[in-house]
């Protein structure tokens, strides 16, 4: 069971502690928190971070928005990495990601935070945070999916992280419904991830959806979120 877990997340919409906990001790590894939407003041996703960390998880912090303070903010508190909304065309996508890695690769600043143990850092503390920490631009836009070759190639871009809903509302086609046309943005997706030699990250709610996410090579999958759990285990319990 360990070996399917560490390629799986969990989703957090608020800092649960107990959840984290308890995906912990079920095995899961990885963990996305839903700043952008959620319910994360600075302090609570501080402690969540922190609590992650302490108990050997990858977090992944889906920052508030495309600017530079959340994203740095994230990365001040030791998040692995940051997932990165509302990612426009590859111009956008190469302002935006720079603040994600320190200069002379990005324009990040230094915050002698969790990272920097608090204190002083020696001079390659820079380079290090730049291979240690992840930057995934979302691909949630016609026009990210449109310049996703030139996204990825970005030395700023470590991979991606996928938004299937809102790529589809984007591109015209309405709600999602895993259709063969969302499956075709998918694979394109996955095509030029594979090509750029970068991994992709896949919510994938259902089963069908993660097993077309490992069919095209997905590197992480989210298959459990919050609320959904929680819905879950209570509607399960009201079962004569």
């Amino acid at each position: 069971m360990a070996d399917i877990l560490k390629n799986l997340a969990v989703w957090l919409s608020t800092p649960h502690q107990a959840m984290i906990e308890i995906a912990h001790d079920i095995g899961y590894r990885h963990v996305v928190l839903d700043i952008e939407h959620g319910l994360f003041d600075l302090e609570a996703m501080d402690r969540i971070i922190a609590l992650g960390k302490a108990l050997g998880m990858t977090m992944h912090a889906k920052v508030l928005g495309p600017e530079a303070i959340p994203i740095q903010q994230a990365l001040d508190m030791g998040a692995d990495s940051v997932i990165i909304p509302h990612i426009g065309d590859a111009g956008h996508a190469r302002r935006v990601t720079a603040s994600a890695k320190y200069p002379t690769l990005g324009t990040r600043s230094f915050s002698g935070t969790r990272p920097a143990r608090y204190g002083g850092v020696k001079p390659d503390y820079y380079d290090n945070e730049n291979a240690k920490t992840r930057c995934y631009p979302m691909i949630e836009s016609a026009a990210a999916l449109q310049d996703v070759e030139a996204i990825l190639a970005l030395p700023t871009v470590d991979g991606l992280f996928v938004g299937p809903s809102d790529l589809s509302l984007d591109s015209g086609r309405g709600a999602y419904r895993n259709t063969d046309a969302d499956k075709a943005d998918l694979k394109k997706i996955a095509d030029a991830a594979a090509k750029a030699g970068k991994p992709w990250i896949m919510p994938a709610w259902s089963r069908a959806e993660r097993a077309f996410a490992q069919d095209l090579g997905a590197s992480l999958m989210v298959v459990a979120d919050e609320y959904g759990s929680i819905w879950m285990g209570l509607e399960d319990a009201a079962k004569p």
